[in-house]
């Protein structure tokens, strides 16, 4: 055999040999996640509860032809037809009185805000009807209800339409509030109000509805649920835990990355629950971290953070702490409608670091 023929046969048998083991390692990887928006976590979630329970109905305004102002309720229509999705009338005093008496004879309905601001024109119905009633019937009438939409701060659309109401509702006993973050939140957490014998009230936030996420293979089963009053651990760290819920999970996160590359590392917590709220999962972090900061899209003044701050303070982690916890909020005042002003109204990652720095006093 030539030099020539023998260099090609090597050649072959090379390409061959790192062909099956291409092929081998092609083989050995896992498959790809599933990414999932949480837009379609939640209507995921609607679908499977709907059809699991005969009793669950949605309505609000343009839920069922138009399938949702968001999209949120996408094809929920023409899948259960006009008894199960219900569009209503631009009265939401008017739709959610009747959903509060449907769930006290039996029912099991979601009423859907098309954002929590109009929330206010039923606030009587979610805390005087829906709240209060199992305590003032002496537990023999539950109003197993939940009120879902998007809540805080969306983009240009001014004072009116911009305000966070998980310090609103979180305040009410009787109540339950949740607020998801990413589309596993959203799936499990609302597949849990939606069993739930209590009224919820249920916090999207507008800005994530597009956003994808990883799903695992267990949040993709028609039985995953995540429980109520159980904060997550999004990101572990020993120096400084930060506590948010919803969009603002994200920054945190984002922060974190940031402060990793100088030696900084956040504990980031994912609250979920913002009643009953998971006090436990933040003290044990607290009493790890020796530091503490909120973060929250809502107002400072009886916000989320003042209530945790407060817990911190009555509880055991207060002697771990070797600074004051520190609040990162938005600015307490009406939003406005310039970008710019609208930008520096609500918290940046920018900001989020800025406390971390100042707590740690680096």
């Amino acid at each position: 055999m030539s030099k020539m023929a023998s260099l090609m046969c090597f050649v072959r048998s090379g390409r061959k040999a790192a062909s099956v083991v291409l092929r081998r390692e092609f083989h050995r990887t896992s498959p790809a996640a599933l990414q999932m928006t949480v837009r379609d976590a939640l209507n995921q979630a609607m679908d499977e509860e709907l059809e699991r329970d005969e009793r669950v109905f949605l309505l609000g305004e343009e839920v069922a032809q138009y399938d949702g102002a968001y999209k949120v309720s996408r094809g929920l229509w023409k899948k259960y037809g006009d008894k199960r999705i219900i569009d209503t009338p631009i009265t939401e005093m008017g739709f959610a009185g009747i959903a509060v008496g449907a769930a006290m004879a039996g029912l099991r309905p979601i009423c859907e805000f098309m954002t929590f601001n109009f929330s206010m024109q039923a606030i009587d119905q979610v805390i005087n009807s829906a709240a209060k009633t199992y305590y003032m019937s002496a537990g023999l009438q539950s109003v197993p209800i939940v009120f879902r939409g998007p809540n805080g701060a969306s983009a240009g659309v001014a004072a009116q339409h911009s305000q966070c109401f998980a310090a609103w509702y979180g305040h009410c006993p009787g109540l339950k509030v949740l607020s998801p973050w990413n589309s596993e939140d959203a799936k499990g957490l609302l597949k849990s109000a939606i069993r739930d014998d209590n009224p919820v009230v249920f916090l999207e936030n507008e800005l994530m509805y597009g956003v994808p996420f990883e799903m695992s293979e267990e949040a993709q089963s028609k039985d995953f649920t995540i429980a109520i009053g159980k904060a997550k651990i999004e990101r572990q760290g020993n120096h400084i835990t930060l506590v948010s819920h919803s969009r603002y999970v994200s920054f945190c996160l984002d922060a974190a990355a940031v402060l990793a590359k100088e030696g900084i590392e956040c504990e980031v917590i994912n609250l979920r629950t913002i009643r009953p709220m998971d006090v436990e999962a933040i003290e044990a972090s607290v009493m790890k971290t020796n530091h503490l900061i909120t973060v929250e899209g809502g107002w400072p003044q009886f916000g989320v953070g003042a209530e945790i701050c407060a817990r911190i303070m009555e509880g055991p982690a207060f002697n771990y702490l070797d600074a004051p916890a520190i609040r990162v909020t938005g600015v307490d005042i009406p939003m406005p409608y310039a970008k710019i002003l609208e930008d520096n109204s609500i918290p940046q990652v920018k900001d989020i670091i800025f406390s971390v720095k100042k707590t740690l006093n680096v």
